[in-house]
Order: structure tokens, then C-alpha cells, then sequence
């Protein structure tokens, strides 16, 4: 499986989420509303989450294993920080 789309939109409000991010997953399947938040410790990604009637989180999609969540965090992270300030959207082509 390979990453063959990346699409971040930064979020200019203050706060914790830092930007919203869509990934494309072999050019036929994308998963939406991954978002990057500012932790105590870095920068971390935020699956697709949804709020149940308890009022707890879970995650709508998500990695099975440990190994593919920190692919995915790396591939995201290393865009978002190599995007610009003052860019808003930013479309990553994969060169895998």
C-alpha cells in the first residue's frame, strides 16, 4: 500500500489542531478529516473520529498496526512541515 496523494489545509485558529489532511491510499481509496494536532511532546496525527452518545472518541479509520500509523504520521508530518506559512491547501504527488 502506498501513499500516492497528500492534501493539507492548515487551520489559521489558534489552538491545539494545526491542520486538516486527506490521504489517498494507492489512487483508489482516500480517507478525510485526519488532523494534525500540537501535543506537549511534537507534532502527532489524529485519525477520523467520531463522538459516540457517551461522549467518548473513536476513531472512525485507523491503522491496524503500529508500523503503518508511523508511516502514515512521518509521510504527513514531513509535508506539513515543508509547507510554507502562507499556504493555505497544498496537493503532494507521492514519487514512490
Amino acid at each position: 500500500m502506498n501513499i500516492t496523494d497528500i492534501r493539507i489545509r492548515k487551520i489559521e485558529a489558534l489552538g491545539k489542531m494545526k491542520a486538516i489532511v486527506s490521504v489517498t491510499f494507492d489512487d483508489m481509496f482516500v480517507v478525510h478529516d485526519m488532523k494534525v494536532i500540537e501535543g506537549q511532546s511534537g507534532l502527532f496525527i489524529a485519525m477520523p473520529s467520531r463522538k459516540t452518545p457517551s461522549g467518548e472518541y473513536k476513531d472512525i479509520a485507523h491503522p491496524i498496526n503500529s508500523e503503518t500509523r508511523e508511516l502514515i504520521q512521518q509521510r504527513i508530518l514531513q509535508e506539513y512541515e515543508s509547507m510554507p506559512d502562507d499556504m493555505k491547501d497544498n496537493k503532494v504527488e507521492s514519487v514512490e
